[in-house]
């Protein structure tokens, strides 16, 4: 971020004072920022720019080295299929406020991203950011030959399509159910450049220490598990179960004991999820039920009416209003932002 704010002539201590953040919050590697202010932060940018593609540029500036470790780990792993698998398994030690996906499919494979904060700000410019970040790591792994045949995202198309055909180069799909670059499947199979065997193992052993460090409870790690299989349209408690390599039974105990269960897990996630399209994206409400994994509209909006007591249709209308609202005083007391 600070690197395209000053290329568009703006001080980033500037732009943190006027969110109330400190002057040396990007100048820390280590540093945490909440999710939600972290959205706001990349909204602002994109007004202060006057750039509606600020995320887009902010994410060209991430490699995998961005994640420190875990970006090193991925680029030793045997091959690029593994290197994806980890990264999905260990993101959660740098972020939780969303999940990255990855599908095989027929000739292809995916790796996206899907955002589960609810009414997050900023959610388009951070979609746009993580796809360009994606397709920075992707380039590393594979080298400058590997390029997307497809990238889709889960907000509304942009005005100008220039600075996205100029850095994917493929078919660009928006207010699409998720945010994800789709590519040859041959090269899951390919050794990463900096594929490293050795140096593979230690990486994992200290990742896995700090996995022991900090432990994810129960309930998280399932919501998180659930958050990728609704991502990838496939959620169900069998094959949670596989993938956690937990009988039933035992699943079912250990969530009584924390007051909830799968299906409220489930539920819970369909709703952010559901929240998230409905609000940065034109899919219809079919369509989102499609994407959710129910059997049908009708189905999804009996389960969004007992989450909210309207229709899908209804919450939407409002929820745009509500953020056209909150953002035209703020572009409305900045004239400068188009300097």
């Amino acid at each position: 971020m600070p690197v395209v704010l000053r290329q568009k002539g703006i001080e980033p201590a500037r732009v943190l004072a006027e969110l109330g953040l400190a002057p040396d919050t990007f100048d820390h590697p280590d540093g945490r920022l909440s999710y939600r202010k972290g959205g706001q932060l990349l909204l602002h940018c994109a007004e202060r720019t006057g750039c509606p593609h600020f995320g887009l540029l902010a994410g060209q500036h991430a490699d995998p080295s961005s994640l420190g470790m875990l970006g090193e780990l991925i680029q030793r792993s045997r091959t690029v299929d593994a290197a994806l698998n980890s990264l999905i398994a260990h993101l959660h030690l740098q972020t939780r406020g969303g999940v990255p996906t990855h599908a095989v499919e027929g000739m292809h494979a995916s790796f996206g991203y899907a955002i589960y904060l609810r009414d997050m700000p900023g959610t388009a410019q951070a979609y746009d950011l993580v796809a360009a970040f994606e397709f920075n790591i992707l380039r590393a792994l594979c080298g400058p030959r590997w390029s997307p045949v497809e990238v889709s995202f889960a907000h509304g198309r942009p005005a100008d399509l220039g600075p996205y055909r100029h850095l994917f180069g493929c078919r660009l799909v928006f207010d699409a159910d998720r945010t994800e670059l789709r590519f040859d499947r041959h090269w899951l199979a390919q050794a990463p450049l900096a594929s490293d065997a050795e140096r593979h193992r230690q990486l994992q052993r200290e990742v896995l220490a700090q996995e022991s460090v900090a432990p994810e409870v129960l309930v998280h790690h399932i919501s998180a598990t659930l958050r990728r299989m609704v991502a990838n349209g496939r959620a169900s408690e069998s094959l949670l179960c596989d993938l956690l390599s937990i009988p039933r039974r035992t699943l079912h105990r250990k969530l009584a004991a924390q007051g909830t269960s799968v299906r409220a897990l489930l539920e819970e996630v369909r709703y952010e999820y559901a929240r998230q399209l409905l609000l940065d994206t034109d899919l219809s409400t079919a369509r989102v039920a499609a994407a959710l994994d129910y059997a049908d509209a009708s189905t999804f909006n009996r389960a969004f009416r007992r989450w909210t007591d309207t229709t899908p249709a209804a919450w939407r209308e409002r929820a745009v209003a509500r953020s056209a609202n909150a953002e035209a005083p703020q572009l409305a007391a900045r004239p400068e932002a188009s300097a």
